[in-house]
C-alpha cells in the first residue's frame, strides 16, 4: 500500500490523467525515468530513488494494450526487469552486437486465442464411423 506522501508526489510528477490511468492498470502510482520501448509499444521505466520504491519493484512495464499479459514482454526486456541484466536492451552493447541472423522475431503467447497453434493428425483413423446404407422405397435388396 503506497503512502499518502508518495502518492501525492507521483500525482505531481506524472499529472492527474496518467496518475489515474496507473491506478486503474497497475494499482499503484509510480513515477520514474523512461528507459525504453519495445517493438510492441510497451514502455519501460525505472525509479532508482531507494526510499520511494519497495526493493525489487523499482523497474516496471507500462503495457501498450488494454488486454495485457506477461508474455507480451520480449525476453531481452524480461531479463532487464528481472535484474538478470544491469543495462536495458537499448543500452546493452553486448546484446546489440550478438543478435544472430537466424533468430526469429519474438511473438507473444497466443494460447486460448484464434492465433493459437493447432496440430493436425495425418494418420488414418483406426476406427471408422458407422454410415447407414439407405435405399429408396421402391428398391428391394436381396438377402
Amino acid at each position: 500500500m503506497p503512502s499518502l506522501a508518495r502518492t501525492i508526489r507521483s500525482l505531481r510528477r506524472v499529472g492527474i490523467r496518467e496518475w489515474w490511468r496507473q491506478l486503474q492498470y497497475i494499482g499503484d502510482a509510480k513515477s520514474g525515468r523512461f528507459v525504453g520501448m519495445d517493438q510492441f509499444g510497451n514502455r519501460y521505466y525505472e525509479n532508482r530513488n531507494g526510499e520511494e520504491e519497495v526493493p525489487g519493484r523499482h523497474r516496471w512495464v507500462d503495457y501498450a494494450q488494454h488486454e495485457f499479459n506477461a508474455s507480451q514482454v520480449p525476453p531481452e526486456w524480461h531479463s532487464w526487469i528481472s535484474h538478470i541484466r544491469k543495462e536495458p536492451p537499448a543500452q546493452d552493447s553486448l546484446l546489440q552486437a550478438s543478435s544472430p541472423p537466424w533468430k526469429t522475431p519474438y511473438m507473444e503467447n497466443l494460447t486460448g486465442t484464434r492465433g493459437a497453434f493447432k496440430t493436425y493428425n495425418t494418420a488414418a483413423p483406426k476406427i471408422q464411423p458407422w454410415e447407414p446404407k439407405t435405399t429408396s422405397r421402391g428398391e428391394q435388396t436381396s438377402q
